[in-house]
């Protein structure tokens, strides 16, 4: 028996959840692990995401003038879906409702991945707390 998706989506998320899928606003149809940083996401209007690049010396190098804290890498070993040594920019988030998150899921572009450990997702919160380029509306919700 097939889950529906909004089950399947509602069920599971949690800070931690880790979703894979192509973003419309980036340049590439390559999809990208996401991580949910929000406290209580299913009680939120917005999931907050950030994502994970495996273009480390890129993302470091556009970001030179922020804190140190708000990159974070993560090495396989850390979360075992990553398959090489992967970076999460904290300067930048995604909002998506969980309805956008369904909607994925139906058109079959989102795979549910496993929860990376809530260690990680402090650090993440931290980064994106520290980062000038995150709005105060949007800290809030990770608070």
């Amino acid at each position: 028996m097939r889950i529906p998706p909004d089950v399947a989506i509602k069920a599971t998320i949690r800070p931690g959840s880790v979703y894979y899928f192509p973003e419309d606003s980036f340049n590439t149809e390559q999809p990208h692990y996401f991580i949910v940083i929000n406290k209580a996401p299913l009680t939120e209007t917005l999931i907050i995401l950030v994502c994970a690049s495996s273009q480390i010396d890129k993302v470091r190098a556009r970001r030179v003038a922020c804190p140190p804290d708000t990159l974070v890498e993560i090495k396989p070993e850390q979360y075992s879906d990553f398959r090489v040594n992967s970076i999460i920019d904290c300067n930048y988030v995604l909002e998506k409702s969980i309805e956008q998150l369904v909607e994925k899921l139906i058109d079959r572009k989102l795979v549910l991945k496993g929860e990376m450990e809530m260690k990680i997702v402090e650090q993440l919160r931290e980064g994106v707390l520290n980062s000038s380029l995150i709005e105060n509306r949007l800290k809030e919700l990770i608070r």
